[in-house]
This record gives structure tokens, sequence and C-alpha cells, in this order.
């Protein structure tokens, strides 16, 4: 056994002779027995020394470190072996004659038995290259167990989840995992209880474990259902590279073809999250797996890229256009044999609509003008398909009610069909004179009309603006296309066609209508309420189409004077309604569009949106806030210019960043935190209280669930801090205001609620405040005073009483500061009269801050030598630039265990440098 032992730990390509000479020599070990109890048992005298001798020799490699090959082969040869005996019982079994009565107690079962036993202790062992080794050695035999005992199974399993949950070596933690996960096929879930299955502790290893390559074995080893899908989908985010790449092509593609991961038993919802986590992934490679698995999904598919479509909602169409695109890049074949004849265009579905046009969108991107001329039909061609399908729309208005209610979905298809089309029609060449007049009277007549659908207002603007001359050609259009639609008959009916004219939409030229008092020039209050009902639908449309056109435009209101009897008659009149909300939300999202355009109305309507914002919730209180944003990003030039300018915007500022303490709604403060962000950044908001705000917003705990604000200002207060020396001066600046107010909100929370630590806001604190990281640091010269300012706050930290936990924090902090090579003599005197009087006055008392604060002080005394050379506190003390510091710390009373926390901002006030 010991020359096998030695040949086995060289090379695996042995391992086969091996088994089969081993299992010679235990099969004749386990023929030598021995009588006992006068002859009533038989003592297995062979297999037990076998047995011994084979746990002795593999024991010899569970002390080695994880990496030595040896004992790698041999872990894997004791594997091999379990399974290799355990199969020749299995075939012994099997040939035995089934009339004789089985034995489960075989020479395979008593060995696997033993060796489990053997190893067991060595889980707890202390040293973790004998538990890695151990666990290694299950996890290969694990598979192989054939029968064992149902005690000793369980003490294995029990075994295995303790490890795999609690030990602190993620490479035991990995091996403990995958046993788990092999173990998993042979539970009852009957016996088990709830909650200590093994598939639900590999469900939460791979949720919680820190270590990516044990989340990584959870992961490959995990059964695929319904229940484990969405945690597997999960990992599409995981932090972890290699993680993210694996759920693609390891996971979905490698079962694409067979249950809960077939495309066709995926919700929309998983498609589109496999889609848009993988495409938009910032690693290549997740990407490329990503791309490898639509490129499968279409395979599966028999009919091709249109059944795949058939996959996605393609009403948000963003993430399926991601997914063709991806097609189109990595299968070329199926990009070349695209083909749009003049027959494709006759039935379109809108599979097929969205096929062209986001065929014709790569093509542009690409600038493959060969594909494009073929692909795009004639502009004529396509004008009359559009009016076809807006026709076969209009035919569905005049069926009854339960009709039109089981037909929602095919007119919702109608709608994306002429959707797409619009789009489409945006990259015509419009050279030929004759379908431009074609289609650009087609989209007006369009627009016109009341029963033109409110999602398809947009795509006809974008093609109307393709037509017209110029944005002020464009507004006119829009301007008369509203007018019309307001200016109709008493009874809200249309004059009736001409006899000669033809019925069909699209043909019949536009009727000049005399002038009439209109319904919406009458008193509401002496209309109908159908007369009420119509006009509102007719005003909702008209404050769309607005909306859309001004999101289109880039030229001053000034310049385009028609837009005032729109803002005078349609908007100003619809902001004041608060019977319909709806109303009332388009209306301010228009006026907040003119305000862009409009230097005018820019005090007044900062007004507006400040005394509005308080009173309104949901929706129009999101657009009232987005659309003040929106006027100090684009006028701050204009307001600094203005009379009464700079006034009304620093209210403004002060306004919104009020408004953080005030609101608790998750996406009014997402915005909130957003848009100051962006005006501190822009450096339209100077004032360190708005930044103060921010980084508390970001650490409260009532933020803990708002994705959105924490992931934004993840990324500005980082950037903030490292643009400038001054921004990292008024990070220190506000270090310990923050710190205090998250000491004091700790104290309010629950048991069960979490907020940031002390010890993780000093390290956030410390790493936006490092001068290495700053974009554009300084030339030396200037260097040392902005390091000097922005040490100075040091003396705010050391004479800060708090509870001994933040205590211990902030003397943790003093040894990572950075402290410059040269600070003036009075700033170095202050540090020194400062760590002399804690150390007198309030002595720190645990060890490991003691440690910290010794460190900081043998560094200031060792780097500052010279300057401190003759201290003498009571010398200093004459100072007058110190008399200030002494009398504050003459006002301290030898501290008490409970520690009190002192107000430091009025001590500093008058501080002479």
């Amino acid at each position: 056994m010991s020359k096998i032992f030695d040949q086995v730990g060289v090379s695996i390509a042995n391992h086969g002779k091996n088994f089969v000479a081993l299992y010679k020599t235990h099969i004749n070990a386990a023929q030598r027995t021995e009588k006992v109890h006068n002859g009533r048992n038989v003592k297995l005298v062979g297999e037990k020394c076998f047995e011994r001798l084979f746990a002795d020799s593999l024991f010899r490699a569970l002390p080695q470190k994880k990496g030595i090959s040896e004992a790698d082969r041999v872990i894997k040869f004791t594997g091999g072996y379990i399974r290799f005996v355990n199969e020749k019982a299995a075939e012994e079994k099997a040939e035995a004659d089934p009339d004789e009565d089985p034995d489960d107690d075989t020479t395979a079962s008593r060995f696997t038995a033993f060796l489990l036993r053997s190893l067991l202790p060595g889980f707890e062992a202390k040293d973790k290259n004998a538990r890695y080794r151990t666990l290694q050695t299950v996890a290969e035999m694990v598979s192989h167990l054939g029968e064992i005992d149902e005690d000793l199974y369980e003490e294995l399993r029990a075994a295995l989840l303790d490890r795999m949950e609690r030990d602190r070596e993620a490479a035991i933690r990995l091996q403990a995992t995958i046993s788990v996960a092999k173990l998993c096929g042979a539970e009852d879930p009957t016996v088990v209880e709830a909650g200590e299955s093994g598939s639900k502790k590999l469900q939460l290893t791979l949720v919680h474990d820190p270590a990516p390559e044990v989340r990584r074995a959870a992961l490959l080893n995990l059964p695929i259902n319904e229940k484990t899908l969405p945690l597997i989908l999960d990992r599409t985010r995981d932090t972890d590279d290699t993680n993210r790449k694996l759920v693609y092509n390891a996971v979905l593609e490698a079962n694409v073809t067979q249950g809960p991961t077939d495309p066709r038993a995926l919700t929309i919802a998983q498609r589109e999250l496999i889609v848009k986590n993988g495409l938009g992934d910032r690693v290549p490679a997740v990407r490329a797996a990503a791309a490898s698995l639509i490129a499968r999904w279409v395979e599966t598919e028999n009919s091709g890229v249109l059944a795949l479509l058939k996959l996605f909602d393609l009403a948000n169409g963003g993430v399926a256009a991601d997914a063709l695109l991806s097609i189109f890049t990595t299968n070329e074949t199926i990009f070349d044999n695209l083909v749009f004849g003049d027959n494709y265009w006759v039935n379109l579905t809108p599979e097929s609509a969205f096929l062209a046009r986001v065929f014709v969108d790569h093509c542009k991107a690409t600038k493959d003008e060969v594909r494009l001329e073929a692909a795009l039909p004639v502009v004529t061609a396509l004008a009359f398909r559009i009016q076809d399908a807006y026709n076969k729309l209009l035919e569905g208005n005049d069926i009854d009610a339960e009709e039109r209610l089981l037909g929602s979905i095919k007119r919702n298809d109608k709608e994306f069909v002429i959707s797409e089309l619009l789009k489409l029609a945006v990259n015509l060449d419009y050279t030929d004179e004759i379908g431009r007049r074609k289609m650009f009277k087609l989209v007006r007549d369009m627009l016109s009309k009341e029963a033109l659908p409110q999602s398809l207002v947009a795509s006809s603007l974008d093609v109307l603006r393709e037509l017209t001359a110029n944005e002020r050609d464009l507004i006119r259009v829009v301007v008369e296309i509203i007018q019309e639609l307001r200016e109709d008959d008493e009874d809200g009916e249309e004059p009736a066609p001409d006899a000669d004219a033809e019925t069909n939409f699209g043909d019949t030229p536009a009727t000049v209508k005399p002038p009439r008092l209109s319904l919406f020039q009458r008193p509401r209050e002496e209309l109908s309420d159908a007369q009420r009902k119509r006009t509102d639908h007719i005003d909702l449309k008209c404050l769309s189409m607005c909306a859309a056109m001004l999101e289109r435009v880039n030229s001053t209101f000034e310049e385009n004077l028609t837009l005032e009897g729109i803002l005078g008659e349609l908007i100003l009149p619809s902001v004041r309604r608060d019977d319909v909300p709806l109303f009332k939300e388009k209306a301010v999202l228009c006026l907040g569009l003119c305000c862009l355009i409009s230097t005018k109305i820019i005090l007044s309507s900062i007004d507006y949106f400040m005394k509005n914002i308080p009173k309104e919730e949901g929706n129009i209180k999101i657009v009232l806030i987005q659309s003040l944003f929106d006027l100090l990003m684009t006028h701050d030039a204009a307001l600094s210019r203005t009379q009464g300018g700079s006034e009304s915007r620093d209210k403004a500022t002060q306004f919104l960043i009020e408004l953080l303490d005030d609101d608790t709604n998750e996406k009014v403060l997402a915005l909130l935190c957003t848009g100051i962000a962006k005006l501190v950044l822009n450096g339209m908001i100077t004032d360190q209280n708005a930044v103060r705000k921010l980084v508390e917003m970001y650490v409260s705990p009532k933020t803990a669930s708002n994705q959105e604000l924490r992931q934004h200002l993840t990324f500005s207060l980082p950037v903030y801090s490292y643009s400038s020396p001054q921004n990292q001066l008024t990070i220190v600046r506000i270090f310990i205001p923050v710190l205090l107010n998250a000491s004091e909100v700790r104290k309010k929370l629950d048991e069960d609620t979490e907020m940031v630590s002390s010890s993780q806001l000093s390290l956030m604190f410390l790493d936006w405040t490092d001068p290495f990281k700053l974009a554009n640091r300084p030339n030396q010269a200037c260097y040392g005073k902005i390091d000097s300012e922005l040490n100075s706050s040091t003396d705010m930290l050391i004479l800060i009483f708090f509870k001994e936990e933040d205590k211990k924090v902030l003397c943790q902090m003093l040894t990572k500061l950075h402290i410059p090579d040269k600070i003036d003599d009075d700033e170095i005197k202050r540090f020194k009269v400062l760590i002399s009087n804690l150390r007198e006055r309030h002595p720190v008392r645990d060890a490991t801050s003691k440690t910290a604060f010794n460190k900081f002080e043998g560094m200031i005394a060792k780097k500052f030598e010279k300057q401190l050379e003759g201290f003498d506190s009571e010398e200093y003390r004459k100072l007058e630039s110190l008399q200030e510091l002494f009398a504050f710390l003459d006002d301290i009373i030898p501290d008490d265990d409970d520690d009190e926390v002192i107000d430091i901002d009025l001590k500093r006030k008058g501080r002479k440098r």
C-alpha cells in the first residue's frame, strides 16, 4: 500500500491501474477473518488492518498546505477508489442470485463508513490546512458513498452544513459547499426540517457568502428550479466578474433547452433582466457570454428572430432592441439574410415592424448606406402604409364597448406598428418632393385628429420635425394644429364631409373652419358633462403635443411669439386647475419646458414652483421639483445678470436643501439628492451645509432601501471630493457634524435597524479627503498650506468626547490622517498642547485606542522634533495665538465613565493661525 500511495502522489495517469491493484489487496485482506465467541461471530481482522493502513497513508497528506499537488493527487485517488469499490459492490449485487437474502453490509460499505468516521473529527481541527484537506477528501468521496448508515449520513450532513456556514476560511467553506450540493439529491423533504434543507442552505450561501469562490460553487451546484432561478438570476449583478459570466455560459446556456432556463419557460421580466444585465455589463467577457446565450435562444426558436422577439415586451423595446443588435453583431448570417421586399410591408406584425425599424437604425449607426437604401421603402409607399394602418386603427372606434375591450390587445398592436413605421420614417430620404408633401400632409392630419392615441404623438412630431424647414416652422405648424383642435363648433361635432370626398382618413383635404364661438371660449360652468369631457380630452392631447414639441426645440421663447398664445390660453389655465391631477401634471411640465427657453418668466416661475412644491403630492410634486432644478441649471448665468435673480436662485437652492428634512417619499428624496448633487458639482451651490446634508442622507437609515439615491451619491460624493483641494477641505469641515449627527441618530434606532457604523463613516471620510486621490493635485509650493488646512481639524477629533466605541474609532482614525511634512509653528504647537491635555484630562482606556493614540503621538513628536524642542505647556499658555485654546481646555472637567459630547463650534471662532 505504501508503494501505491507513493505512485499516485506522482501522477494521475497511474490511478487506474492502482485502483485495480489496491482492490485486489483489499479483497485478499477481507478474506482474513477470525472466529470469536465460540464461533458464533466473525472478526474481520484483514479488513481492519487494510482500513488502518489506508487511513494512515491518507492522513499523511492532510496537514499539507493548499496548492501542494502531491496531496491533491492523493486525495483525488482516495475519492476515485471509493467510487471504484462501490461500483464493484454494485456489480456483484446485480449479479447475485435474486433468491438470496441481500446483505447491505459489504466490504465497500464498511470501508466507506470507516473512512468517513475517521475524517469527521478533522472537521473541527484547529489547523486550517487539516480542515481544508479533510473537507476536500469528503468532497471527492461524497458523490460515490453508496449505501451508508442513516445516522452516519445525518452526522456527515450536519458537520458539512456547520463548516459551510461557520468556518472562517473561504477555501474550507468552498469544499463544504460542494459536498452539501452533492448530498442535496439524497435528501428526503418529508424528513428535513423547514429551512434546514441543503438546498435552502446553498441558496443562503449563494446570496450572502462574502467569498466569490464560495458563491461560485453554490451557483454551479445549486439545483435549478422555480424557487432557485430568481436567486441565480440575481447573480447577474454579482460583484465578481467570473460569477456573472458563469451565470450566462455555465448555467443558462448549458441548460438552454431544458427546464426553467428554457427561454420560453422564463417570464418576460426574467428574459429582460438577463439581456439588460448581460449586454450592459462593464466587462467584455460577460457581454460576450450574454451575446452567446442570446444567439442560442435564436437557435432554439424554429422561426428565428421573429419568434425570439415574441418573447419580449416590445412596448418597452429597449431591451429587445439590444438583444436584436447583439444578434446582428454575433451572427452576421442572420443580418445578411434579412430582406425587406414589397410583400414584407403588406401585413406587418409588431415583431416584423420592430425588426425592420431596428435593422434600419443599425444600418444608420454603422453607416451601411447600401443595406439602408435596400431596406427602406420609398417615401410615398411608406406614407400609404402608415395611412392604411391608421385607417384600420380608426375602424376600431366604431365598435361597441364589449368588442373594444376584447380587441384592446389588437388595438395596442396596431398602435405599435404605426409607431414603429413613424420611427422608421424619420430615416427616409425626403428629397422626393411629392413623397415629402404626402408624408407632411399625412402626419399633420393625424395630429389634427382627436382620435390620435397619445402614444403616437411623439413619433409623429419626430417625423414632422424632419419635414419642416426649421424649428420656427415646426412650432408654427404645431401651434396651428392645437388651435384647430380647440376651435370646434358648439356641439363638438365636426362638419359633415363633402359627399364626393373619400371616407378614408388621409384622403380628405383639411377643412377651413369659419370663425365661431368655441367650446373652449365659453365658461366651463355653461358646458354639459359631455362637452366638458370632450374639452378635457382635447386639452389633454394638446398639452401632450405641446410638451413633446417643447422637448424637441432649442430656440428661445422670444423667437417664437406664437408660443405666447399657447402659454396664455392653454398652459396657464390648465396649471390653475386642481380638479384633474393629470391636467396639472402635463401643464406644469409644459410650463417648466417653457421656462427652459424663456428668460422673461424665470423669476415668476421660481416663485410658483417654490410655492406649490410643498402643497402637491405624487407625480405633480416630482415634475415641479424637476422643473425647478432644470430652470436653475439652465439659467444660472441669466439669473446672475437679472435684477433679483441671484437672490431668487439662492432662495430656491436653500429651499431645495431644506426639503430633504421635510419629505419622506423615496422618489422625491432621490430626485432632491440627485439634483442638489448636480448643483454642488457644478459649483452653483457652495454652501457646505448642502454637502453635509447629502452625506447625512447617504448614511441615514431611512435611505437604506433607497437604491436610486444611494447609487447616485456613491458616485457624486467621491467625484466632488477628488475634484479640488477646496472640496476636500469642505469634507474635512463637515466630518465632525456628520459624525455627531450619526451618533445621535444611532441612539434612537431600534435594535433591528442597521446603520453605517462610526468606523465605516470614518474610513469613508479618510478616503474622500486623501490628497493623493485629487484629480489635479496643486504644485508642491502651495500644497503644504492646503494639507495644513485639511488636517487642522485634528484638534476637533481629539477634543470631541464620545462614548468609548466612538473614541476608539477616532483614535484609530488619527493614525491614518495624512500629516504634511511642513506645518507652521503655531499649528504644531496646537497639536502638542491638544495631545498632552488629552492624555492628562481625558485619557483613553482600552488597549486598542491607547496603541493608536501613542502611535499618533510618537509620529508627531518624531516628525516635528525640532519645532517641538523644549516644549513647555506653561510657556505656550502665554502665547496669544493659543489663549482661546487654553481657555477651552481649562473648562474641561476630568471625565468620568459617562463622557459628555462638547459643542466645539463656538470655541473655534476667531482662532488665530
